[in-house]
C-alpha cells in the first residue's frame, strides 16, 4: 500500500468533515435553504478579508475571480500599473491585455518583492492611471509583499488598488479595510483547506464607482449582477454555484474560525519556518533570500547542479507518494515549492522533508540522511508548536 500526500502549494489538503460536506445531497440554489448557507459564507469570508466590503463567490478558480477584477472595473484603453515579480503578477498582464488595457509594467526578478516608491512615481506622473495590480503573496516564489504600504499610497490617488490573495489568505494577516484595498480576490483550495472550484471578491465603494463606469465586456462575471442577486429578496448567486463546494467552504471556515486566526496565522508561519531551517539544513538554497520577505504560503527552493527537479518531483511522487510543487515558468524543472498551507500540520512537514531527503539520496545528492528532519523537529520544539 502507498498512502498519497498531497504537499502543493495549491491545492492543499483537506480535512475528513470538511470533505464529507461534499457527500450530502445537493439543495437547489434558487432556495431559502441555500440562501441561508449563502449568507452565512459571505459573512464569514467578510471577516476573513476583515472587511465590512461585499464578498462575491464566484464558481471559478482564482484566476475567474482575477478576471472578474480586471472585466468589471476598467473599460478599453484604461491605463493601470502591474506590479510583477512571479508568474502570478504576469498572469495579470496578461488577462489586462486581453481586456485591451494600457498596460505599465513594473517588473522586479523572481524572488525580489515590489519596490514601493515605484508605484508612487507612476501614480504621481500620470494622474490618468485607473489601477493598480499587484500580488499579496506571489505563490511562484513565497514572496509575501507589502500591500500595507502600497494600500497608503494608493488611497491618495483616483487610482484602486487591486490584490490577488489567492494563496496568501488565511496563511498570512490581511487587512482589506484597514489596509485600504479595493479588490481583493482569493480561491478555496488554498489556507482555507478546501475543495477547489470557488474564488471570492471583495469590491470598495471606490470600486463600486469604475465598476458602474466599465464598459469592458462580461456577462457570467459581471459583478453589477452579482451585487443585485447578493441584495435581492433572497441572497443569491448570479448563476448556478458550485454548490456542494460551497457547503464544504462553509465547515472549512467554520474549522478556521473555530482554530482562531491568529493561531492559524502562526501555525502557517512555524510550518514555514521548519521547512525553510530543514532545507537550509541539507545544503540547498532558498530561492527567496531575505528572510523578510518570505511568506508563511510555501518554501521555493533552488536545486543543486545536476539535479533536475521535474524527476525529482516525479520519483517523489511516485515512489514515496509525496506530491509537492514545480517551479513555474522559467524556473521549471529548476526550483521546487513545498507547501504548507490548509489542514496542514507539523507531520506533514516532516513527511515533506523525509520524501525530499530519501529522493535527493537516491539522485546522488551529498548529505547527511535525517539532518533535515532533524532540524524541522527543533524548530516546531523551540516554537511550542504542540501549544498552538
Amino acid at each position: 500500500m502507498k498512502k498519497k500526500y498531497l504537499l502543493t502549494p495549491g491545492p492543499t489538503p483537506i480535512s475528513e468533515e470538511v470533505l464529507l460536506e461534499m457527500a450530502v445531497q445537493p439543495m437547489h440554489h434558487r432556495t431559502q435553504e441555500f440562501s441561508k448557507v449563502l449568507i452565512e459564507v459571505t459573512e464569514k469570508l467578510k471577516k476573513l478579508f476583515k472587511t465590512e466590503n461585499d464578498v462575491y463567490v464566484l464558481t471559478a478558480s482564482g484566476t475567474g475571480a482575477m478576471e472578474a477584477a480586471i472585466s468589471n472595473t476598467f473599460s478599453d484603453k484604461d491605463k493601470v500599473v502591474i506590479a510583477k515579480a512571479g508568474e502570478f503578477g504576469e498572469l495579470f498582464e496578461k488577462i489586462s491585455k486581453k481586456f485591451g488595457l494600457n498596460v505599465i509594467p513594473l517588473s522586479y526578478e523572481w524572488g525580489e518583492t515590489i519596490n514601493v516608491d515605484d508605484i508612487k512615481k507612476e501614480l504621481d506622473k500620470d494622474p490618468d492611471i485607473k489601477g493598480v495590480l499587484v500580488q499579496f503573496s506571489e505563490t511562484s516564489t513565497g514572496v509575501i509583499h507589502d500591500i500595507k504600504a502600497i494600500g497608503e499610497i494608493v488611497k491618495n490617488s483616483k487610482a484602486i488598488l487591486v490584490v490577488d490573495a489567492v494563496s496568501g489568505l488565511g496563511a498570512c494577516d490581511l487587512r482589506t479595510d484597514e489596509w485600504n484595498l479595493d479588490i481583493v480576490v482569493s480561491g478555496s483550495q488554498k489556507a482555507l483547506a478546501a475543495p477547489s472550484g470557488a474564488s471570492f471578491i471583495s469590491v470598495s465603494n471606490k470600486a463600486w464607482k469604475l465598476i458602474e463606469k466599465s464598459t469592458n465586456h462580461k456577462f457570467y462575471f459581471d459583478l453589477l449582477i452579482a451585487r443585485e442577486r447578493l441584495h435581492g429578496e433572497l441572497t443569491w448567486t448570479s448563476w448556478t454555484p458550485c454548490i456542494s463546494t460551497i457547503l464544504a467552504i462553509n465547515k472549512a471556515l467554520e474549522n478556521l474560525f473555530e482554530e482562531g486566526l491568529d493561531k492559524a496565522f502562526r501555525r502557517h508561519s512555524i510550518l514555514s519556518i521548519a521547512t525553510q531551517r530543514a532545507i537550509e539544513k541539507l545544503g540547498l538554497e532558498l530561492f527567496v533570500k531575505d528572510k523578510n520577505l518570505r511568506g508563511s504560503v510555501t518554501t521555493s527552493v533552488c536545486l543543486p547542479e545536476g539535479i533536475d527537479g521535474t524527476n525529482l518531483i516525479k520519483l517523489m511522487s511516485e515512489k514515496y507518494g509525496v506530491l509537492i510543487g514545480n517551479g513555474l515558468g522559467k524556473f521549471k524543472g529548476k526550483m521546487l515549492r513545498v507547501g504548507h498551507l490548509g489542514y496542514f500540520g507539523m507531520f506533514d512537514t516532516i513527511i515533506a522533508i523525509s520524501a525530499l531527503e530519501m529522493a535527493l539520496n537516491e539522485l546522488g545528492y551529498k548529505f547527511e540522511l535525517g539532518t533535515g528532519i532533524s532540524e524541522a523537529e527543533k524548530v516546531f520544539i523551540e516554537n511550542r508548536y504542540f501549544d498552538n
